[in-house]
């Protein structure tokens, strides 16, 4: 697979629609290492059964730091999704990552996936947002 199939680098907020689906291991290495090469924050979901998976790091942007306020939002939204059962065990953030599993659907790995990009890049707004927004936490898929 080539790089150039997925955007380089990803822009900051990542608009759903190119996030790229990186379902199977060469996808995946190939969109990651087109966010290594561009120093971009890395966002990817990815279909794992019946659900998917959200994959998030800024290990691929060296120059990108994550302060506490961001970190402690992350960690304060993937709690709340596993709370809802919006995302399954294992879901986690951590200073440079965040991963969701057992998402149900890929337009909500979408808005997931882009909220979460758009937190890592220093703004927090747009997850706060959804994952308090009342069709999407009752089920509704729908986006941003």
């Amino acid at each position: 697979m080539q790089l150039s199939r997925f955007p380089s680098p990803f822009p900051a907020p990542l608009p759903a629609a190119l996030v790229p689906d990186v379902s199977g291991i060469e996808a995946f290495n190939a969109a990651y290492a087109t966010a290594l090469a561009t120093g971009a924050v890395f966002v990817s979901i990815s279909r794992s059964g019946r659900h998917w998976a959200v994959k998030a790091d800024t290990l691929t942007a060296p120059a990108h730091t994550v302060d506490e306020r961001t970190a402690a939002a992350l960690r304060d939204a993937v709690a709340r999704l596993v709370r809802l059962h919006l995302a399954g065990p294992g879901s986690a953030a951590g200073p440079t990552y965040v991963v969701l599993y057992g998402v149900a659907g890929e337009r909500r790995a979408r808005a997931l996936a882009t909220a979460v990009h758009a937190a890592l890049c220093r703004n927090p707004g747009p997850l706060l947002r959804l994952v308090s927004r009342p069709a999407f936490s009752s089920g509704s898929p729908s986006p941003l």
